[in-house]
Parts: C-alpha cells; sequence; structure tokens
C-alpha cells in the first residue's frame, strides 16, 4: 500500500521511487509515470533543433529515392547498426568480423560476439517485415526479443517474455545498482500505458519528440532481462517507420550514443529524477541530425563509388560483363569467396577466378588470405565507406 501512495503522491513528470523486497534486501525502485509527461513538453525551445531534425531526415529519405538497390542499402545499414548496438552491449565484433562470418570466411571475432551480432541482424528485419502486417505492439517487441537472444549469451533470460523477476542497471545486486527499474508488479501496467502511447492518433507531438519519450520510457521501464537497450534504441527507428516520417529505415542512433555515452546516460537519469525531458530531447534532437547528415553523406559517396567502379569495369575489355556480376555480388558480400561467387552467379569457376583476377587489376577488390585455394576477395573502399565509425 505504502508503494501505491507514494506513486500517488509523486510528481507526474518525475514518476515515483517504490520500496520492495528482493532477496531479502529493500530496495527503492522507480517507477515512470505515463507519457506525455504532465506538465506537457515546453516545444518552444526545441523548435529549432526540431526543425533541422526533419530537415535532416527528409534529406536522407529523400536520397533512398536515388539509390540503385534499397534493399542493398537496408541490408548494409541494418548490419552497420547491429554491431554499433551490440557493442554499446560489450562485443568486440566489427562491421568487417559479421560481414566475413555471413560468408563463411575466417572472422577471427569471439563467436559469441558474432552470434549477438547475428541475432540482432534476424531481430531487426524481423521487426522490419512484420510492421508490414502488425503494428507495433508489444507482441512484435516480444517477438523481436526472442530472436534476439534465441542462441549464445543470453538465451537462458526469458527470450520473447517480459521478466518475472527484479532487475537492475550497474552494480552487483538491486541494492547497490546505479538504477533499478519498475517492481514486476508495476511491469505490465507501465507496459501497457507504452503501447497505448505509440498508438496515440489523438496527439499533436511532433512525431520525433514522440520517438524520443517512447525511448526513454522503454529504457526507465526495462521491460527484459537482457536485451533492453538494443530493442529500445530499435524502437526509434520503428516508430519513426510506422509514422511516415522514413520510408526506408536508414536512421540509427547508436553510434551517435555510443559515442556521447556519458551525456547519454546522464540524460537519461535526469529525466527520471527530475523530468528534465527537454534537455533530454534537444540532445536527442541533435543525435538525430547528425546521424541523418552523416547517413547521407555516406549513401551518397557509395552511389558515387558504385558508378565509378561500374563504368572502369565496363571499360575494361573482354572480361567486363562476368566482372560486372561480381561486382553486384560484392555489394552485397564485400566479402567473397569464389565459391560463393560462383553459387550465386552461376558462372563456371574459371570464369569467376578470371573476373576475380580483372578486378584486383582494376584495384576494385583485394586477395585478404594469402592463400592458393579459400581466398576471400575484400572490396576495401566500400568497406571503408561503410565502417567510417569517427565520433559525429
Amino acid at each position: 500500500m505504502a508503494g501505491k501512495a507514494a506513486l500517488a503522491e509523486a510528481p507526474t513528470r518525475r514518476g515515483a521511487f517504490v520500496e520492495s523486497t528482493v532477496a531479502g534486501e529493500r530496495i527503492r525502485a522507480f517507477v515512470p509515470p505515463p507519457l506525455p509527461p504532465i506538465p506537457p513538453i515546453r516545444l518552444d525551445g526545441l523548435l529549432t533543433a526540431l526543425s533541422a531534425a526533419d530537415r535532416a531526415l527528409g534529406r536522407l529519405d529523400g536520397i533512398t529515392v536515388l539509390v540503385p538497390d534499397q534493399t542493398l542499402f537496408l541490408y548494409m545499414y541494418v548490419r552497420k547498426e547491429a554491431v554499433l548496438s551490440s557493442q554499446i552491449e560489450g562485443t568486440q565484433s566489427t562491421l568487417s568480423d559479421l560481414l566475413r562470418f555471413e560468408t563463411e570466411a575466417s572472422a577471427g571475432a569471439p563467436i559469441d560476439d558474432l552470434r549477438e551480432v547475428s541475432n540482432y541482424v534476424d531481430a531487426m528485419m524481423h521487426g522490419l517485415e512484420r510492421m508490414e502486417t502488425l503494428p507495433l505492439s508489444l507482441r512484435l517487441i516480444r517477438e523481436m526479443h526472442a530472436r534476439l537472444l534465441q542462441r549464445g549469451r543470453g538465451a537462458d533470460k526469458q527470450a520473447g517474455e517480459f521478466r518475472s523477476s527484479q532487475n537492475w542497471v550497474g552494480g552487483t545486486r538491486p541494492g547497490n545498482a546505479l538504477y533499478v527499474p519498475p517492481p514486476v508488479t508495476h511491469l505490465m501496467p507501465c507496459l501497457d500505458a507504452l503501447e497505448r502511447f505509440i498508438h496515440d492518433n489523438t496527439s499533436d507531438l511532433p512525431p520525433l519528440i514522440a520517438a524520443g519519450l517512447i525511448h526513454v520510457q522503454f529504457e526507465s521501464i526495462h521491460p527484459f532481462l537482457d536485451g533492453n537497450g538494443r530493442l529500445g534504441r530499435l524502437l526509434v527507428t520503428l516508430f519513426l517507420c510506422m509514422k511516415g516520417v522514413q520510408r526506408k529505415p536508414l536512421l540509427y542512433l547508436s553510434l551517435f550514443l555510443k559515442t556521447h555515452r556519458e551525456t547519454y546516460y546522464r540524460l537519461l537519469q535526469a529525466v527520471r529524477e527530475d523530468g528534465a525531458w527537454e534537455e533530454w530531447l534537444a540532445f536527442f534532437l541533435e543525435g538525430v541530425t547528425k546521424v541523418a547528415y552523416a547517413a547521407f553523406d555516406t549513401t551518397n559517396r557509395i552511389v558515387s563509388l558504385f558508378r565509378e567502379d561500374r563504368d572502369r569495369i565496363a571499360a575494361s575489355g573482354e572480361r567486363a560483363g562476368s566482372a560486372l556480376r561480381l561486382h553486384e555480388q560484392l555489394q552485397r558480400h564485400p566479402f567473397l569467396t569464389a565459391a560463393k561467387a560462383r553459387a550465386e552467379s552461376g558462372l563456371s569457376l574459371p570464369t569467376v577466378n578470371a573476373a576475380f583476377a580483372e578486378l584486383n587489376r582494376l584495384g576494385i577488390v583485394e586477395e585478404i588470405t594469402g592463400r592458393a585455394r579459400g581466398r576471400v576477395y575484400r572490396y576495401r573502399r566500400y568497406l571503408d565507406l561503410l565502417g567510417g565509425d569517427d565520433p559525429i
């Protein structure tokens, strides 16, 4: 009863801390109030940042019409985001590790790390595909979570199910944690309220502002024993796609949040303790703007690279036809073996090897194993553009 009374009396914007007992220890867990915040978000101080973020997103969304293969770009951006989001959670895998792993080439990274990243790719793609027939909902979030933890580390953490025990962030136990999310008794009311807000078509909040609110709310609820951070970051992109702000999901914030991790965690806690939503939203909109412009620039450079290399191959001579077919494959598989190229292209092995030799002569690919058999070719300039992790 004391916990419920505290909730009723607490300032609405800040939620409340409720006491409960975990393993014989009394703890204070945070229960966030339903969205939208009350008093309402003060948008006047955010209008300039919101306008900049909207322009950046519109520019990024526009370039997707110009790219020759939108599926290809989604394929690669999803993988880059999976790597960056998983790195925030402590994995050591790189984008090159994942792409080599998927090409069945030697990866060199810890296999559990690669499974985690590969699981995340699967969860992301499942969510994006299912949204064509299923709304963004608690059901869809559980489905993605099941795929996120389907094998490897975390497989024993109630995959696909909301937690049935208390979790915490930081520390060795809830009693010394940096943050303790809602007790299990408050979990479903918090999640039901979040789902209602996601589908509230009467709200006049701009979609980007709503996306920023949803991300923090999900992180504060922390509904799973593992995988909350990755799903919370993915929710931003899924929500913006649902609202029609993005036609293709090319906006992923993990690089920005990884680069500014200390500020990110400080602002999450400031929302919980002080109701400081406006400060968080200013930071969030800055991230959207920077990430969208960086993605626009990268996409432009990749389109130019493909066009330039395609022109060089076309002018190279009698092997141009087979080399162009391999070039198309390399756009999807920047690490490529002769066996995979043969299987997907239908070309004979001698023709594949001759085409690789031509691409190597032109400086488009390089062989990275030094072996006579089982060679792996890398589309280096493409990988350099994809893997640019400069702070933003």
